[in-house]
């Protein structure tokens, strides 16, 4: 008899935000294929998921084709943080692009629902202030963050378009920044960098004069959106915005995570790197209405799982320099370890 299990495509898989949707479809019932190259996705993430009988994990690069029989796909795959699409961009475009297209042509050819994993930087440096799905964006085409701006407005187009030309069912979520364990500490983003900083006793390194905002979700808060998104009625296709609707600057993160870890860090300022959105929000209200979705992990609450994530990394890794206070984080007046 066949299963009747969902048979689920993730790509990227292997990474922050791919290991935590796999744990969520395995939750669910379903058989997950996991795929990644593993340039920034690593086994770490999905070691503990190895022995489930509806866990597969596969090596693969989606710039070349891929041949499996799924019911549904979760485009997920390409370097996220400027530090990492920044090192191949090249790469990172053919990632978007040809990685889109043969995922949408595996998803043509055994008619499977298709999600991309699209973002906030096909804004770029917004002129509009919080950012609504209608907005078209004010990208630098020609800057050294437009490999990943530009590759994922393609990717976006390349969904309409077969949704016009081939009637895909297709699902496009625009994901903000999103923060919690499995983050790669070297991804340059402020959540890690700031943590492993502190954790380390380090300066903390803030760009530009840290009055520049962003808006920060847990990362269950986006999986719950992205499950919402896939199961929402094929008329439902997106693009919609994904993320946290509070923003805070860069410098009151910086501040707050020096609390939190009892950390010795001093800040450190350094230029504003080029093309660095200064606001970074997103309208959350077609979310809200359609979905029925919206954050509900408070900051404090995700920065403390976060922590405890890193301080076990550093110190498996012998990369503390002492073990000083863990977390000293409180949550309705309770300190939690």
């Amino acid at each position: 008899m066949a299963s009747t299990r969902k048979r689920v495509l993730v790509t990227g898989g292997a990474g922050f935000l791919g290991s935590h949707l796999c744990e969520r479809l395995l939750a669910e019932g379903a058989d997950v294929l996991c795929v990644d190259n593993y340039f920034t996705g690593r086994k770490d993430n999905i070691g503990h998921l190895l022995g489930q009988t509806n866990f597969e994990a596969m090596r693969h690069d989606i710039c070349f084709p891929l041949y499996v029989e799924v019911d549904e796909i979760y485009n997920l795959a390409c370097p996220a943080s400027p530090i990492h699409y920044q090192f191949d961009p090249v790469q990172t475009t053919k990632t978007s692009v040809i990685g889109a297209i043969n995922m949408l042509g595996l998803a043509k050819r055994v008619k499977a629902k298709v999600f991309q994993a699209s973002t906030s930087e096909i804004y770029g440096d917004p002129n509009v202030h919080p950012q609504t799905e209608d907005y078209r964006g004010n990208v630098n085409t020609l800057g050294p963050r437009a490999c990943y701006d530009e590759g994922k407005r393609c990717a976006e187009t390349l969904f309409f378009d077969y949704l016009r030309q081939h009637k895909l069912r297709i699902k496009v979520a625009r994901i903000f920044n999103t923060y919690g364990p499995r983050m790669h500490p070297n991804d340059g983003r402020v959540v890690s960098n700031f943590i492993v900083q502190a954790l380390k006793n380090e300066p903390i390194t803030v760009y530009g004069d840290g009055k520049q905002s962003r808006a920060f979700c847990y990362v269950d808060d986006l999986i719950e959106g992205f499950v919402r998104l896939m199961a929402s009625p094929d008329a439902i296709t997106g693009p919609i915005n994904l993320g946290n609707p509070v923003e805070t600057t860069v410098g009151e993160l910086a501040e707050k995570i020096i609390v939190m870890t009892g950390s010795r860090s001093t800040i450190e300022r350094r230029p504003l790197p080029v093309d660095d959105p200064v606001q970074r929000c997103p309208d959350i209200g077609r979310a809200q209405e359609i979905l029925g979705w919206q954050p509900r992990v408070p900051l404090e609450t995700g920065l403390q799982h976060t922590i405890a994530y890193f301080d076990r990394l550093l110190t498996e890794r012998g990369e503390k320099p002492e073990p000083t206070l863990r977390i000293a984080g409180r949550i309705d007046g309770a300190i939690r370890p």
